[in-house]
């Protein structure tokens, strides 16, 4: 009897774009960009050309290898979800050992650039990032405790550390303080989209926030998380690494995603909740951005003559 997960017979473009899905690449990108930002704040006026490209390619090819090696694990629970029941192994066009045998590949390839042609640091970091994701939070955390996404969130927020490490070969107080911003801005995200997929987690028996404490409790913890990083979103700027048009940025950043929050509590609505999950995406892309921003546009107008 053939199930969903029986291999699929396809061409050679549906078989690269599934080996491709399986990278998950919008991810990916998400944390080449933040990855980018800290190579770039780690020396303000410099091009770390070499780190920037070795970097960012071992850094995307161990991150991709992490998100094949989840497709992997989740490959059952997937199968059950409405969001996810078109990845590759669900639907039957890849095999767990070819998947599992691409991961190795990738994840080895982007190893050996790290440690060969960017440092051995950045090597480690990157590795360590990768269990944390591949095996500690997608076979244990996931399905262990509704607190997955806060505890598991730290290896998804070590990218601006690797882009720093990368340049400089050193982990610094600041680099850290641009993990603690991504690490705080998991959990609401990822909880919004959880209210709004509510149904498929608790189908496919995943213990998601809103799945074992309701709705209710979650919006409520978004609230707070949300609070508490419109706090750390500070950090920069108190601390001296960035200067007043930072810090603008982003409490204009902080209180439209609160906005969101607050709207998702009184609303009840799911709708507001996919809006909380896009804006979320959109406030850290916009937050990073703000951060090179304010470290970079005055090393531009230093350099344009005066009249």
């Amino acid at each position: 009897m053939s199930n969903a997960l029986d291999i699929k017979p396809a061409g050679w473009r549906t078989t690269f774009a599934s080996y491709y899905e399986l990278t998950k690449p919008n991810v990916v990108l998400t944390m080449v960009f933040t990855a980018w930002v800290g190579m770039l704040l780690a020396k303000p006026g410099t091009f770390p050309l070499n780190a920037f490209i070795f970097g960012t390619l071992g850094i995307a090819l161990m991150s991709g290898a992490a998100a094949a090696v989840n497709h992997v694990v989740d490959r059952y629970v997937d199968a059950k979800m409405y969001r996810t029941k078109n990845r590759p192994l669900p639907t039957g066009n890849l095999s767990p050992a070819n998947c599992f045998a691409f991961a190795f590949i990738i994840g080895l390839l982007g190893l050996l650039i790290l440690l060969f042609l960017v440092n051995t640091l950045t090597a480690v970091l990157t590795t360590l990032s990768l269990i944390g994701y591949a095996f500690i939070y997608s076979l244990w955390l996931k399905r262990a405790t509704p607190q997955n996404i806060v505890i598991g969130g730290l290896a998804g927020a070590s990218p601006p550390l690797l882009g720093w490490t990368a340049v400089t070969n050193q982990i610094d107080a600041y680099a850290l303080v641009l993990v603690l911003i991504i690490f705080v801005w998991t959990p609401p995200h990822f909880w919004a989209l959880a209210i709004y997929r509510k149904e498929d987690y608790a189908k496919a028996g995943i213990p998601m926030l809103p799945v074992t404490h309701g709705n209710d409790f979650t919006r409520l913890q978004i609230i707070f998380y949300t609070v508490l990083l419109l706090l750390v979103s500070l950090l920069p700027f108190l601390v001296g690494g960035n200067g007043v048009m930072y810090m603008i940025g982003a409490l204009f950043l902080g209180g439209v995603f609160l906005y969101h929050a607050l709207m998702m509590w009184y609303t009840k609505s799911d709708a507001w909740a996919t809006k909380t999950f896009v804006f979320s995406i959109v406030y850290l892309l916009l937050l990073f951005t703000f951060l090179l921003i304010d470290r970079y546009l005055p090393l531009l107008l230093a350099r344009i003559p005066s009249m």
